[in-house]
């Protein structure tokens, strides 16, 4: 959810809820902003939970996640996803890399905070480029 959505919808709870039932209804709305705050932080707690207890930067299929992801995702959304902390590739523009066991690995570039693009990059391929090289 776009946040200025988000922080509209809160400011018109505590609106309506003061016109409906007065200062009861205000903290009504502001209860209800807290709660809703509350369950946006649990969630992004339990994906960092969960993403820790894994191997930083390891996933079980990088063509799963390369066809699950979408322009616009947040780190946060990214996270359940992989089961796994990213390994900080750049900082600028910022990218984070998931490998799988096969080495095939998906490279995420992240602008403002949300995915740009992303790239898979087949184990394959790279072997066959490192062999014509040489």
């Amino acid at each position: 959810m776009n946040a200025a959505i988000g922080w509209a919808l809160a400011a018109l709870a505590v609106a309506l809820g003061y016109v409906q039932w007065g200062w009861r209804g205000a903290v009504l709305g502001v209860t209800l902003t807290v709660f809703w705050l509350l369950l946006q932080f649990n969630r992004a707690l339990r994906a960092m939970r969960q993403a820790a207890q894994a191997p930083v930067g390891r996933i079980d299929s990088a063509v799963m996640l390369h066809s699950k992801l979408k322009t616009g995702m947040r780190l946060v959304e990214i996270l359940p996803l992989t089961r796994s902390l990213g390994q900080r590739v750049s900082d600028s523009p910022e990218q984070w890399r998931w490998v799988d066991a096969g080495d095939d690995a998906v490279l995420v570039t992240l602008r403002d905070g949300r995915v740009s693009d992303w790239a898979l990059q087949r184990a394959g391929t790279a072997r066959e480029s490192d062999a014509a090289s040489a």
